[in-house]
């Protein structure tokens, strides 16, 4: 399931000529720089899963996460640039288009992966062109007063991926290569954030102001690479943003493809589902009237997004057929591998079993819940479009994550080499602990 781009992109993309990069000052840094540098990041081990602690400007974290993941980072940078439909070139040409819109400190940050990681920031550059075309089929929601056990906000995201990426020189998944990062910016607010080594983020995370955010992939056919792609954006509203309203307006700014988001603040507490085209966007929460479309409903207290638009506006940049449900939502898909029904699919699933679960939903309950909506447990047609679906992204999982923002406390479970991260055990932290460290 490929994201759906404009003609006149790729067009845009063949008929430019590769523009130079030019080296920044970084990557001639003195040794007394880099080791100034490394001085605010370590890695550490609990639980068998790493932590990356970074800290400092921006050129700082990138550099400490390219030196102390030096080895994971190559294997993932070659394996995100051998997964691409686009040729080395095309995704400069499309880098050089969009840094221009994006804020110089995470160009900057970049620039200190690379050096860190003793890599080409052409690498970089591309490898990060290529993974924001990929389809990510991810699930996210958020759930809080009478949908919870205790009132407080809950923030679930699963970040999924196809498992068999990996890096042609060593064969090692780039799942394999999974990491919990603290980031604590200079300029900004400390965060949390599972992800892979080489990427900023994992799709999602929280930030100590209480805001909590994850990103799902909504192919469209509005699209533009002249403005701050999601990636950024999200890391944007993470690093800065100290309320909802805040986090909204960096994620609804400078706007290029389609994505959804699922963004909470437990300080409300209440969470907004956004959804962005390049030149349209909706933010609504469970209460707007758009949330019960038919076939969609709402759940009191609760918003949640997968790799649709809910929205008609929206949605009409997106598939021909509104409705992804039912005979003819399954016909499309057998007869023009149309992905809606499947999607649909996922999403009744996981909405019915909140609805089974209301006023119950927990840190346990929400991750237990969701490994097994993930798996199909409860819903066999599901689990049968899983199986079918080996080899793409839908229901594979590569992190799954609950997180309580107001306390901290987290629960994730990591992908291993030969199983979807549904299928693997659980790892608890506490945010505001692990920020209270100190480098060994």
């Amino acid at each position: 399931m490929k994201r759906v781009t404009g003609l006149f992109i790729m067009l845009l993309l063949l008929s430019m000529p590769v523009a130079s990069m030019e080296r920044e000052h970084f990557s001639d840094a003195s040794e007394a720089i880099k080791i100034e540098a490394l001085s605010g990041g370590w890695l550490e081990e609990q639980d068998g899963i790493k932590i990356l602690h970074v800290s400092g400007s921006h050129y700082d974290m990138g550099y400490q996460h390219g030196f102390l993941l030096r080895n994971e980072t190559k294997e993932n940078i070659r394996a995100f640039l051998s997964n691409t439909y686009y040729t080395y070139d095309e995704l400069l040409n499309m880098w050089n288009v969009t840094k221009e819109y994006i804020p110089q400190q995470y160009i900057e940050e970049m620039h200190g992966l690379a050096d860190g990681a003793e890599i080409k920031f052409e690498d970089i550059a591309a490898s990060y062109m290529a993974v924001m075309t990929w389809g990510m089929s991810c699930f996210g929601f958020a759930a809080w007063n009478s949908a919870t056990e205790d009132g407080k906000l809950y923030h679930f995201r699963s970040f999924d991926l196809p498992m068999n990426i990996r890096d042609p020189v060593t064969g090692k998944y780039v799942h394999e290569n999974a990491v919990l990062i603290v980031r604590k910016p200079e300029d900004g607010y400390a965060s949390i954030t599972a992800s892979v080594a080489g990427s900023l983020h994992g799709g999602g995370a929280f930030n100590e102001k209480g805001i909590a955010i994850g990103m799902q992939t909504c192919w469209s056919n509005d699209t533009t690479i002249r403005g701050i792609p999601a990636v950024f954006r999200v890391q944007m509203a993470l690093d800065y943003a100290a309320s909802i309203d805040e986090a909204i307006k960096y994620l609804i700014t400078n706007r290029t493809t389609g994505w959804n988001f699922v963004v909470s603040d437990c300080k409300i507490p209440a969470a907004y589902a956004i959804e962005t085209t390049a030149n349209l966007s909706y933010v609504g929460s469970f209460d707007n009237p758009v949330e019960s479309t038919p076939p969609f409903w709402t759940i009191e207290n609760v918003v949640r997004r997968t790799n649709f638009f809910i929205s008609p506006e929206l949605a009409a940049t997106q598939r021909s057929h509104y409705d992804p449900s039912g005979i003819m939502g399954f016909v499309r898909l057998l007869r023009e591998k149309d992905p809606f029904f499947a999607i649909w699919r996922s999403y009744k699933a996981v909405s019915e079993a909140i609805e089974a679960n209301y006023g119950k939903l927990n840190l346990n309950g929400t991750m237990e819940l969701m490994q097994r909506v993930y798996r199909g447990d409860t819903d066999i047609l599901l689990k049968i479009l899983i199986k079918l679906a080996e080899g793409t992204s839908f229901n594979r999982a590569w992190n799954m994550w609950v997180a309580c923002p107001e306390n901290g406390d987290m629960v994730v479970s990591f992908a291993e080499k030969d199983k979807i991260a549904f299928d693997t055990p659980y790892h608890y932290f506490n945010f505001y602990k692990l920020l209270e460290e100190k480098p060994p």
